[in-house]
C-alpha cells in the first residue's frame, strides 16, 4: 500500500477529486456533505493497476480554520496530491499548505489542476508548478483534470502510480510509532484507533504502550482497508482494536509505540529551516505526526534553538516537525530534531557553547559521533534516540567512546596510586570511592576498567596497583606472626594486641596485605592456618565435638568456636547435629570449598 494526503485551498475540489478517483466518499459527516466543506480528515482508497497495489488518500480540510487538522493529516504521510482549481488559481491556503509541506520536507507530490472544464488550466498549472519547484517538492508531475467530466482522471492515475512507485520502502522491522488520527468505540469490541503506520509491523497480539509508557495495550484486532489482517507493515492505513488500561482515553494526537524502544522528552534542540531563529515568537505550537504541542523557544544560534514542550513526546534525532503560530499570522517553519537529550544550560556562556556544538550537527543519526559527544551512554538510550550503536558495550549495556574510555582507565590507575600514597595502611581504593572520583554512574564500569588495566588488581571490593609492594606494616605485626608461628591456633589476646599497639585499622591493613588471616572480629591467624586446621581435624575420628577439635588444635574455646564456624562457611566442615561436626570430603576440605552461611556454635564443650 502507498499512502498520500491531499493539500490545497478550501473549495478547490480535493474531496470531489478523490471521490472520482476512488468511488468512495471521503467526507464522513452529514454536515460536511450538506455544506460541501471538509471539516475533518477523511480516508479513502483505490487500487491502481499500473502500481499493482492500493493507493490510500488522507483527505484534509482546506479552510484556514482547520490548518491544525490538515497538519495532523499530512504529518505522518510521505507524499501529497496537491490540488489547485483552474478557475480560482493560487490562493492563501494553497500557499500555507505548501509552506507546511516544505517545512516537513515532503519530497514526493503530484499536482492536479481541477475544474479544467470551467477555465483554461494552462496559466494556473504553470504558476503552481513553479511555486512547488521552489520548495522541497521540487519539479512535480502535473495533470489538468475535471471531477465532473472525468477528463484527465486516467492520466492522473498514471502520474500517481509513477510517483507512488518512487517512494522509498520503509523498514518493516522498524520500531512502531503510530500517531493516532481517530479513536472511537465499537460495541462488542471496545476501543479502535486509526492512523498511518509509517514503518515497522503491527501484528495481532502485539503489546504496545502509550507515549508516556504508563498504559500497556494489546492488539486484539487489526484491519487495513476494511480487511481483517494478521499483520500490517508500513506504510499503511490501519485500524487497531486495542485493549488495556487507559484505552478509553486515547484520542487524536496521542501515539502508540513499541515497548521499551522509545523515550519521551520535554526538551529538544532543533535546527530551524528557512528563517532566522530570532524572528520566531517565544511561544508557538510544534506539530509532528498528529500531535500539536505548545512549546517555548529559546534561540541558541542563527538557525538553532532549544524547544521546551508543554507535554513530552517520543522523538528521535532526524525527526521533521513544523512550528506554527496559532492563528497562522506567520509562515510555518520546519525544524529538524538534532538532540532529544540535550545538556542543561546553567553556566554563563553555556548557550553560546551549545550553539557552536549544534552548528556541526546534521540531524542525521550517527552512532560514532553521538558516542564521541556523550562519551558514555546506555545502548538502550542511544537506540531510543534513533541511533544505532557503533560498538559493543564495555560493561553491561554501557557504551563508551574509545578515547574517553582510555582516559578513564588512566585516571583510575592514577587515583589508585594516589590513594595508596595517602593511606599507606589502607592502600586499596574502594570500588565505590573510585566510581565517585571518576563521576561514573555504575560500579560495573569501574570493574570493567580495572579488568582492562594491567596496572591494577582487585580484591575484596578494593583496587590495588599490581606492582606496588604491601604497605609498610609496623614491626608489631611481625611480632604477632612470630607468636603464631610457635602456636598456629593460639590467636593473640586483646591485651597482647593492645600492648603491641595493633588497633583495628592496623590489623585490617595487615589482613589486606596478606600478612594475617582474619577469622572473626579480633581473632587473627597466619594465612593458611584454615587449611592447616582442616587437615588436623581430618585426622580425628569422624564426627568430632568442639572439645575434641580444641584439644587437637591446641587452642582455646575463644579461638576454636569462630575457627570452626569459619571452616563451616568455607565448606571444609559441616554439622552433623547440635554437638558434632565432620570434615567434608572433596574440594571443600582443606579450606577451598564454597562459602555457606556460618553455623552457630553451641556450648558442647
Amino acid at each position: 500500500m502507498r499512502v498520500l494526503a491531499t493539500a490545497g485551498h478550501v473549495d478547490h475540489g480535493k474531496s470531489a477529486l478523490v471521490r472520482a478517483l476512488t468511488g468512495m466518499e471521503p467526507d464522513r459527516y452529514e454536515e460536511e456533505r450538506r455544506r460541501g466543506l471538509t471539516l475533518d480528515l477523511g480516508f479513502v482508497w483505490t487500487r491502481l493497476d499500473a502500481l499493482g497495489d492500493h493507493l490510500a488518500f488522507v483527505d484534509v480540510p482546506g479552510h484556514e480554520r482547520f490548518v491544525p487538522t490538515m497538519l495532523a493529516g499530512v504529518g505522518p504521510v510521505p507524499a501529497v496530491l496537491f490540488v489547485v482549481a483552474a478557475d480560482q488559481g493560487w490562493q492563501p491556503q494553497s500557499q500555507e499548505h505548501l509552506a507546511v509541506l516544505d517545512a516537513l520536507g515532503v519530497r514526493h507530490a503530484v499536482l492536479a489542476v481541477t475544474r479544467s472544464d470551467l477555465a483554461d488550466p494552462g496559466p494556473v498549472r504553470a504558476d503552481a508548478v513553479g511555486r512547488l519547484a521552489d520548495t522541497s517538492l521540487g519539479k512535480v508531475a502535473s495533470v489538468a483534470v475535471s471531477a465532473v467530466t472525468g477528463t484527465g482522471l486516467d492520466e492522473l492515475r498514471a502520474a500517481l502510480a509513477r510517483m507512488a512507485a518512487e517512494l522509498p520502502a520503509p523498514d518493516p522491522a522498524a520500531d512502531v510509532r503510530l500517531w493516532l488520527d481517530r479513536a472511537f468505540t465499537v460495541r462488542g469490541h471496545g476501543t479502535v484507533v486509526t492512523g498511518t503506520l509509517g514503518a515497522g509491523t503491527l501484528r495481532l497480539g502485539d503489546r504496545l504502550v502509550t507515549g508516556d509508557g504508563s498504559a500497556p495495550l494489546r492488539v486484539r484486532g487489526l484491519q487495513s482497508l476494511h480487511e481483517d489482517r494478521e499483520a500490517v507493515s508500513g506504510v499503511a492505513r490501519v485500524a487497531v482494536n486495542v485493549h488495556g488500561q487507559g484505552d478509553a482515553g486515547l484520542r487524536r494526537g496521542q501515539v502508540l509505540l513499541t515497548p521499551e524502544r522509545w523515550r519521551e522528552t520535554e526538551v529538544i534542540d532543533v535546527r530551524v529551516n528557512g528563517a532566522p531563529v530570532a524572528g520566531l515568537p517565544r511561544r508557538v505550537t510544534l506539530h509532528i505526526g498528529t500531535a500539536a504541542v505548545p512549546v517555548t523557544v529559546r534561540p541558541l544560534g542563527t538557525d538553532t534553538a532549544r524547544l521546551t514542550l508543554a507535554r513530552p513526546l517520543p522523538l528521535r534525532i532526524g525527526d521533521r516537525a513544523v512550528l506554527r503560530e496559532p492563528g497562522g499570522t506567520r509562515t510555518p517553519q520546519g525544524v529538524t530534531v538534532l538532540d532529544v537529550r540535550p545538556p542543561r544550560l546553567t553556566r554563563r556562556g553555556a548557550g553560546r557553547a551549545r550553539a557552536a556544538e549544534l552548528a556541526a550537527l546534521t540531524g542525521r543519526p550517527d552512532g560514532a559521533a553521538e558516542l564521541r559527544r556523550r562519551k558514555l551512554v546506555r545502548r538502550a538510550d542511544l537506540t531510543a534516540m534513533g541511533v544505532a550503536a557503533p560498538a559493543d558495550p564495555v560493561a553491561g549495556d554501557w557504551l563508551a567512546d574509545a578515547a574517553y574510555w582510555r582516559e578513564l582507565r588512566d585516571r583510575l590507575a592514577t587515583e589508585v596510586a594516589r590513594h595508596a600514597r595517602a593511606h599507606p595502611l589502607e592502600p586499596g581504593l574502594p570500588t565505590e570511592a573510585a566510581r565517585r572520583l571518576l563521576g561514573l554512574p555504575d560500579r560495573a564500569l569501574v570493574d570493567a576498567l580495572a579488568e582492562e588495566c594491567p596496572r591494577l588488581r582487585c580484591g575484596q571490593g578494593r583496587l590495588y596497583a599490581s606492582g606496588d609492594s604491601h604497605p609498610d606494616l609496623p614491626p608489631s605485626v611481625d611480632a604477632v606472626r612470630r607468636d603464631l608461628a610457635r602456636n598456629p591456633f593460639r590467636a593473640p589476646e586483646a591485651g597482647r594486641l593492645a600492648a603491641l599497639g595493633l588497633d583495628r585499622r592496623t590489623l585490617a591493613a595487615a589482613v589486606a596485605a596478606g600478612a594475617l588471616l582474619r577469622i572473626a572480629d579480633g581473632i587473627v591467624l597466619l594465612p593458611g592456618a584454615d587449611a592447616e586446621a582442616a587437615a588436623v581435624l581430618a585426622g580425628l575420628p569422624q564426627p568430632f565435638t568442639l572439645s575434641e577439635a580444641r584439644r587437637a588444635l591446641d587452642t582455646t574455646r575463644r579461638v576454636a568456636v569462630p575457627l570452626l564456624e569459619f571452616l563451616d562457611a568455607r565448606g571444609s566442615t559441616e554439622r552433623v547435629d547440635d554437638q558434632r561436626r565432620r570434615c567434608r570430603p572433596g574440594p571443600g576440605s582443606g579450606g577451598a570449598g564454597e562459602s555457606r552461611r556460618p553455623g552457630t556454635a553451641r556450648g558442647d564443650d
